[in-house]
């Protein structure tokens, strides 16, 4: 008989938004009349078009694989360059990247998984908590923990405390590390952190010889032109740290799926022996095993994003989404309830009120406003007392979870 992957077990029930939404579905079966003031603000899954220019390309494509002459097979497994090119003179262009140093793929979540296979078990891995859960959950499934502790904490994986005190911006740790996991804009704090705060990263990556897995999946929504949005922003950057980016919330890809990790060719790891070896080969091999690459039709809708149209586009999408959470920051502080985020990421950060625990305060959103929100307890154990808002949603769904904020009524 086959041997299953044990290792599944050791995760808690089901992954967290399967649980919200299995939780929602009761609550419809019971009264299926709260299916038309339902808003759904928990998920970050975007609710506008994609850009007009991005759906043309997509058309095209799909015309040019109908017809012998233009039809297209199997491509390079890391991307076309021409959507290389269009993302490093679109994002990396005074930053030193390179179009061969930029790998294509469905999405920086899967991204964040798939870096684990050309790191060797037995690298000591720390992430932040509260955190995007599959960070730990991948090295969950792959082996690379212990169990659960009774604190929540999996054996193996060093907590970073965000929190409260530290403005939910974590900070380089004194325990050896060998890979950490960075998240700014973070989801789901809607934390982002200044200049000094990453160049003290990158610092404390090289002295340590430790690589940084930053994932800057919502650097779009960066409005201060002094903060970061990219890691290669600074000195050395470039031999600490892969970035994961995607278009899936900038440019409403996620049903499209397309976003890209960058690795640059200063960056090494060492094999077991002490021999040090560059990473940017074993990635592109990588793929070449693993992938024949992002479809064809989504690539030409990836470079159309980087057109003069594309980009004005984009950046209307990201303005909706940004300036909706900073709509829901203004309401939920106006309701009484303490909040973070929603200024230079498209989601925000609430504390519980009352003593209430993270699945507590979801129902009671739920239950009294019929608003769906992600209880912060799902993001690791620094998350439990507070729940995460999306922006991502249509202008007059905000507004009205703003109104319905108003009416909110919180046990003594």
């Amino acid at each position: 008989m086959a041997i299953l992957n044990e290792h599944f077990d050791k995760l808690p029930g089901q992954y967290l938004f399967p649980e919200i939404a299995r939780r929602v579905a009761s609550r419809l079966e019971a009264n299926p009349d709260l299916a038309t003031r339902l808003i759904r603000a928990g998920i970050g899954d975007v609710t506008e078009p994609i850009p007009a220019a991005c759906a043309a390309a997509i058309r095209q494509a799909a015309d040019e694989l109908s017809h012998r002459d233009t039809f297209r097979g199997y491509g390079p497994a890391v991307g076309h360059p021409f959507v290389r090119e269009a993302i490093a003179a679109g994002e990396y262009q005074e930053l030193g990247v390179e179009p061969d140093e930029i790998f294509l793929s469905d999405g920086s979540k899967g991204d964040a998984g798939h870096a684990l296979e050309i790191f060797a078990p037995g690298n000591r891995i720390a992430v932040a908590d509260p955190v995007y859960p599959v960070y730990v959950d991948t090295n969950v499934l792959a082996g690379r923990t212990g169990p659960i502790g009774a604190d929540g904490i999996f054996d193996g994986i060093l907590p970073i405390r965000a929190n409260e005190a530290n403005d939910f911006l974590p900070e380089p740790p004194d325990a050896p590390i060998d890979l950490v996991y960075l998240c700014f804009p973070n989801n789901p704090t809607g934390a982002m952190i200044d200049r000094p705060g990453l160049a003290s990263w990158v610092a404390w990556a090289l002295e340590r010889d430790a690589i940084i897995l930053y994932d800057a999946a919502y650097a779009d929504f960066v409005a201060d032109p002094s903060l970061p949005k990219s890691i290669y922003e600074f000195d050395g950057a470039r031999r600490c740290a892969m970035e994961f980016r995607s278009l899936s919330k900038s440019a409403g890809f996620t049903g499209v799926r397309c976003g890209w990790t960058v690795v640059p060719r200063e960056l090494e790891g060492r094999l077991p022996s002490g021999e040090r070896r560059p990473v940017h080969p074993m990635w592109s091999r990588r793929w070449a095993t693993r992938s024949n690459g992002v479809s064809w039709p989504v690539q030409r809708a990836a470079a159309a994003a980087y057109s003069p149209e594309g980009r004005a586009q984009v950046r209307e999408l990201v303005e909706l989404y940004r300036s909706n959470a900073e709509r829901l920051r203004e309401g939920v502080a106006a309701a009484g309830l303490r909040v973070w985020g929603g200024l230079h990421a498209p989601y925000v950060w609430v504390g519980c009120p009352n003593g209430l625990g993270s699945w507590a305060f979801f129902d009671l959103l739920l239950d009294q406003l019929a608003v769906v929100t992600t209880p912060g307890c799902g993001f690791g154990p620094g998350g439990e007392g507070y729940v995460r808002i999306s922006g991502f949603n249509s202008r007059e769904r905000v507004e009205e979870i703003v109104q319905r904020l108003e009416t909110l009524q919180v046990p003594a």
